[in-house]
């Protein structure tokens, strides 16, 4: 039997209606951070799927439920802990600034993800955020002048390694 490989994605939840089944207040606010329109209810029924586009189920009693009418309904779930209930599992999120640092052990352990995550976060300093944040300035300008992928992609990677060798500053416009 293979290992279940997920696809990993970053979500644009901008107006997209979610349901969170239970008491998990840090992933509404994640939730509504990522501009989703939350809903949260603590007694599950059928009809508050309609028009959402995924669920969050915490509490784990009603997960079995939530999670066949979310599949019937082409619904993305997630419910906690139990993944053989879920059509998307979450990886251990570090976030600094622009930077999103996600690890995943396809849900054989969250503790071993909560600690590469940490460790991993552990490298990642202020000098990075601004260099995320002065890349995405020069994006635009960097894709009107250079046309191909190819070569943004070399440009690019020169312009990480200068920063980040303390060569060369990021600050003037290419």
């Amino acid at each position: 039997m293979s290992e279940q490989q997920h696809y990993v994605a970053c979500l644009d939840l901008t107006g997209k209606r979610v349901l969170v089944v239970g008491d998990a207040q840090q992933k509404v606010d994640a939730l509504r951070a990522a501009g989703a329109d939350v809903l949260v209810t603590k007694c599950y029924e059928p009809a508050q799927l309609d028009g959402v586009w995924l669920v969050i189920c915490v509490d784990t009693s009603q997960g079995e439920r939530v999670f066949a009418d979310a599949t019937a309904q082409n619904v993305f779930c997630n419910v906690e802990d139990v993944p053989e209930r879920c059509s998307f599992i979450l990886p251990a999120l570090h976030r600094r600034g622009p930077i999103t640092l996600a690890v995943s052990t396809s849900g054989a352990s969250p503790a071993l993800a909560q600690h590469l995550r940490d460790r991993f976060a552990a490298q990642i300093g202020f000098e990075h955020e601004q260099l995320a944040h002065e890349l995405r300035r020069i994006r635009p300008w960097v894709k009107r002048n250079i046309h191909t992928y190819a070569e943004r992609r070399e440009y690019f990677r020169e312009r990480v390694a200068q920063a980040l060798a303390g060569v060369g500053s990021t600050e003037a416009q290419p």
